[in-house]
């Protein structure tokens, strides 16, 4: 039997991340056993101990890694993958714009031998409320990917990314913010590996309903992609 981690890099989110366990411990996985890894960034709203109450509900899935300061999503994410056990490795915000539903359309590319990373983007199904702005900032960082990169990609800076454990544990990554993003796809692209993509549909929050990312997120992103690029 496989075994999928799940990663959910999680910073203030109380309203939601109790919700994200129970849907993502609540899926028909069939043949595939689930390690649940929360990692939590250092949150000071109340999410530690959401976390603690959902998972004690689920002792037999749920791990928690709590880091004393805020260092960033990559961060998280690396602590997360320190710890996980499982064959299949996928990345999951913890603010419910992204639908674990999807599970079953981002592992079978991995399942069926046909690919070792996976993202899910949000602009192949031509569904999503995407603002004007995001799907330009994306549109550009994307295309940078693809220029610098050789790649065919729609969607770089989705948070829904797979990874065959191997393929992940390979790369060097450095990154502790949100420039994990274009790090870990630069470096799975300069290893050689190329990146399916499915279709995955896409919710998303304002400032106001606590978005986190910034303008200055997107300016370390371009420096992260060229940096790569360079060395």
């Amino acid at each position: 039997m496989r075994k999928l981690t799940v990663i959910v890099p999680v910073f203030n989110e109380v309203n939601t991340i109790g919700p994200v366990i129970d849907k993502v411990v609540g899926l028909d996985l069939r043949d595939t056993e689930l390690e649940l890894i929360i990692s939590d960034d250092g949150s000071t709203d109340g999410t530690a101990q959401a976390i603690s109450e959902a998972g004690s509900r689920y002792r037999n899935v749920v791990r928690t890694h709590t880091s004393p300061t805020n260092l960033g999503k990559g961060a998280a994410v690396r602590q997360g993958l320190a710890l996980a056990t499982g064959d299949i490795v996928l990345i999951q915000d913890a603010d419910l714009e992204m639908d674990p539903g999807h599970y079953d359309r981002l592992l079978a590319p991995i399942v069926d031998g046909r690919a070792t990373v996976v993202y899910g983007s949000r602009f192949l199904s031509g569904r999503n409320s995407v603002s004007f702005r995001t799907r330009t900032a994306n549109r550009f960082l994307t295309l940078l990917t693809n220029v610098l990169f050789g790649a065919r990609l729609t969607d770089m800076e989705t948070a829904y990314k797979v990874f065959r454990i191997d393929v992940v544990r390979s790369l060097k990554l450095r990154c502790v913010r949100f420039d994990f993003e274009p790090e870990v796809t630069a470096r799975v692209l300069l290893a050689g590996h190329k990146i399916h993509e499915v279709p995955v549909t896409y919710n998303p929050r304002t400032p106001l309903e606590g978005k986190k990312i910034r303008l200055i997120d997107g300016v370390d992103a371009i420096l992260t992609l060229i940096r790569c690029r360079l060395t």
